[in-house]
């Protein structure tokens, strides 16, 4: 509706315009006996409903008649119109000069109606009221349009009288269309506000309910009548009342809307805490005057619960997720159990602890068998601690007192603790009052049906107790880091055996040989590797001769260890059969072939022919390299044959460190290709180096720039050869434990000439005189005047032996070192062979007398022949020497 249709129906009334006083009704009192004597009829008004200017004001724009089209008009007593308001002009398009003076009826009721409009409009005119809808039509223009319009009007026609008597009428016309419109408008707000299955709230501008729907009511109570007035402070705690508050405010005044608000509080008579999702808009006409805000609110305490639950569910899974990709990395006990603290604090608890029994990290397997579900009191040891409370100390969980990492501890008999542990199920330990843990979970780690500790999962006061959910994570997870433990034993202890098997097929840590001195060192891989097949030895030969033996079987593991234990025992026994190096390597690679095969070399070979025919080859091969070295103190030269392996290195005084030129030959195992020997002189106090891969290779650098590094860390050596080899190991930073490191080290230290005796005999039976003088001779000059008689004696036997069974010249040596060694050569091919002569034999007990007589005697073949040697301790030394005359006496 316009300002000026609003002015035509309501007008604008000055106070001065009202009479002073109104007429009374008859039988009214008299105005000087009522209290309100003197008073008008506003002032009467006013007292009542306050002041004037609250009802005699303008509507403003978007009042309730701009919405239903109100107008007027009215009908003369000669049944013409007479007036005609401006709102009746928009309604109908015509203006108030065409419409003046016109019959209605005529004017606006189509020609098929006009007979029943002539009859209502008679009877208006005779004084009824009438109220109904009518049809109707115009011509011509108007306000509203031009040309011919078809409407429906509802009027209300009130009999009037002029001031002659003459009867007139006053008609209200609302347009029907826009009034049903209202009405549709009006059922469908009832219908929402009403039926909403949310709670609907309407707020005023002073932010009071003004009304409230029947879902709010059936959450808060009462009629939909007793909530108007109230505020928000009614219904929520005053936190949350004061937040929604704040937001109705910023609503109302700046028209932006709120939506999806969470609020948390208690429905009435009841202590749940609900969730509720709020959503506020501004209300306003449609001229845009705020009138205040609505708030519409969900209760989303399920989908909360839901989403709450989910969350915990990804949380699960990603715990269990991380859990499966840190645990178990390192095949350490301890590190294991960090690693499970790690996972689970902050993000499952705030506190933990992991206790293992004392026999499993002891690796006493006894003890651990008998925890085996059986007793919850036996000695833990607590291996590791985690808390997230910031500045607390780590508390025990248990109630008892506290234990410290490291610390070796029992659970009382008949603690929660003890409990979990015989029983294999979690505990949940009481909150101690005024403590600082509110909830706790003590949960047993079970493996292969075996208990190997306790952890305890604790959340400190403020965080949400442990639920049926939370315990079967909190058993996943020590189940997990059990298995974890449990392997890491078991792989600690075939670790340690195969450390053992390792170290035990190794030699001395200080090994001795004739004419060197020897320095050696053996680095297993760290931990978390496996053993490997490396191996060194120092083995004495006759004659002041050493074998030097550096060796490494491919691949890792027990097998690799065993095998090398193998092959080092074949070596020691090739070696003390004192063959030449190339031929102890031939025969260690028949022997490597034969290890996997159980039918030994003979099935190997049949294994490999078949393999080559294109069968299947179900033996398993194992390959080493090795390098094996005889050094001859006597002469200074070392002979050197090679399967596979890194060259040896030496360093000669005032030089510098050079890799051997020594054919490297195939891997022991490959079979079929013969190996070289290489001789090489060595000058008094150069340095022999061998060694394996370990020392010079890793995946942070190639092998060549270890070996560079290797010969650069041996230049200018110092004089103690100890210090050599740790100079080598921290110059190459060994310490990554990819790899084990064998390393073998000796200086030449050659016999010196003044104590060889060396003489070439005549093939003559004067010789054996001979060989006695130069014999008794040699050792008064060593002053080593108790040996005379043995070594006369001794000698004699083995030149006669030569004599009677050899070929060609003898050659007599004697060697003194650590042992006096007397060596007898002849061409002969035959090997001398110990025999128990009858008691009627004149002859035959000569080497049974070198046996009885010697520490050690035995026979080598050589290129041209053959040595029988044998040895005999200094006086000094620790061995006693055997009397000649009671030795004779027991051949008899």
């Amino acid at each position: 509706m316009t300002g000026a249709g609003r002015g035509e129906l309501e007008g604008t009334v000055r106070v001065s315009e009202i009479p002073a006083k109104a007429g009374a009704s008859e039988g009214a009192p008299d105005a000087a006996s009522t209290p309100d004597a003197g008073r008008t009829s506003l002032e009467r008004t006013r007292a009542e409903t306050g002041p004037v200017a609250d009802i005699w004001q303008t509507s403003p724009p978007g009042s309730i008649y701009d919405y239903i089209k109100v107008a007027s008009f009215s009908i003369g007593p000669d049944g013409l119109i007479d007036q005609w308001s401006l709102r009746a002009a928009q309604i109908f398009g015509v203006t108030a000069g065409d419409a003046v003076g016109k019959d209605p009826v005529e004017a606006f009721v189509p020609p098929e109606l006009r007979d029943r409009g002539r009859r209502k409009m008679a009877e208006i005119l005779d004084g009824r009221e009438w109220t109904g809808v009518v049809p109707f039509r115009t011509h011509g223009e108007g306000p509203g349009g031009a040309g011919e319009q078809h409407g429906t009007a509802e009027v209300y026609v009130m009999p009037s009288t002029t001031e002659s008597g003459e009867r007139g009428a006053v008609c209200i016309v609302v347009d029907v269309q826009t009034l049903r419109s209202i009405e549709t408008d009006l059922a469908a707000s009832q219908s929402i506000f009403g039926q909403s299955p949310f709670g609907f709230l309407l707020f005023d501008t002073d932010l009071k309910v003004q009304r409230a729907n029947r879902t709010f009511t059936s959450v808060f109570g009462g009629h939909v009548d007793d909530h108007r007035g109230r505020t928000v402070h009614d219904y929520l705690p005053r936190h949350e009342a004061d937040r929604v508050q704040g937001a109705l405010r910023r609503v109302l005044e700046t028209g932006d809307a709120v939506t999806d608000m969470q609020l948390v509080g208690p429905a009435p008579d009841s202590s749940e805490r609900r969730h509720w999702s709020i959503n506020l808009y501004r209300v306003h006409t449609g001229s845009g005057r705020p009138i205040g805000v609505a708030g519409l609110a969900t209760d989303v305490t399920r989908r909360h619960a839901a989403a709450r639950e989910a969350a915990h569910a990804r949380r699960n899974l990603a715990l269990l997720n991380e859990a499966g990709a840190r645990i178990g990395n390192s095949l350490d006990l301890e590190t294991t159990s960090r690693e499970l603290l790690d996972v689970v604090v902050p993000g499952f608890c705030d506190l933990a602890s992991v206790d293992l029994y004392q026999g499993l990290l002891s690796g006493d397997e006894t003890a651990l068998a008998n925890h085996r579900l059986a007793d919850g009191s036996a000695e833990l040891r607590r291996v590791a601690v985690a808390s997230a409370v910031a500045d607390v100390p780590f508390l025990d969980l248990g109630g008892e007192a506290p234990v410290s990492v490291g610390a070796v501890h029992r659970f009382a008999f008949n603690s929660a603790c003890a409990d979990a542990l015989r029983t294999a199920r979690p505990q949940t330990l009481p909150a101690q009052p005024g403590g600082l843990v509110q909830s706790t979970l003590a949960v047993p780690m079970v493996a292969h049906d075996t208990v190997v500790g306790l952890v305890q999962f604790s959340r400190a006061k403020g965080s949400e107790p442990f639920n049926e959910r939370d315990r079967a994570l909190a058993m996943e997870l020590a189940a997990r880091a059990a298995v974890c433990i449990d392997n890491a034993r078991l792989y600690r202890r075939e670790h340690e055996r195969a450390l053992i098997l390792q170290r035990s097929l190794l030699p001395p840590d200080n090994p001795e040989a004739s004419g060197l001195d020897i320095a050696c060192r053996y680095l297993p891989g760290n931990a978390a590797t496996e053993v490997g097949g490396d191996w060194f030895d120092v083995i004495e030969l006759p004659g002041h001769r050493t074998a030097l033996v550096v060796g490494d079987v491919m691949g890792r593991g027990l097998r690799a260890a065993v095998a090398m234990g193998e092959l080092r025992t074949a070596v020691r026994t090739l070696a003390l059969l004192d063959l030449e190096p190339a031929e102890v390597l031939s025969a260690l690679d028949e022997i490597a072939r034969g290890l996997g095969t159980p039918g030994g070399v003979q099935q190997a070979t049949r294994a490999a022919r078949t393999a080559n025919q294109g069968g299947e080859d179900l033996s398993e091969v194992y390959l080493a390299t090795c390098v094996y070295a005889v050094y001859d103190a006597v002469t200074r030269r070392c002979t050197f044959a090679n399967a596979g392996h890194l060259p040896p290195v030496l360093v000669e005084p005032g030089e510098g460190a050079l890799m051997l030129d020594v054919p490297p030959g195939m891997p022991l195992g490959v079979g079929g290709e013969p190996f070289e020997e290489v001789e090489v002189e060595l000058p008094e106090g150069s340095l022999l180096a061998l060694y394996t891969d370990g020392l010079v290779e890793s995946r942070d650098h190639p092998l060549d720039e270890g070996l560079s590094a290797f010969r650069a860390a041996l230049d200018d050596p110092s004089p103690a050869l100890e210090d050599v080899c740790d100079h080598v190991l921290t110059t190459l930073d060994t310490h990554h434990g990819e790899d084990d490191i064998a390393l073998l080290m000796a200086r030449v230290q050659g016999l010196p000439a003044d104590n060889v005796g060396d003489w070439t005999l005549p093939r003559e039976p004067k010789s054996v005189g001979r060989a006695r003088e130069l014999t008794r001779t040699q050792l008064l000059a060593w002053d080593l005047e108790p040996l005379v008689d043995t070594t006369e004696l001794l000698v004699s036997e083995l030149v006669t032996n030569a004599l009677r069974y050899g070929e060609g010249e003898i050659r007599l040596r004697l060697l003194l070192d650590r042992s006096l060694v007397c060596e007898v050569w002849d061409a002969g091919l035959v090997q001398p062979r110990r025999r128990r002569a009858r008691d009627t034999d004149e002859g035959g007990r000569g080497l049974q007398l070198v046996g009885l007589l010697s520490a050690a005697w035995g026979s080598r073949r050589t290129p041209r022949g053959k040595t029988v040697w044998f040895e005999l301790p200094l006086p000094d030394g620790d061995a006693g020497l055997v009397d000649p005359t009671e030795a004779l006496l027991s051949l008899f």
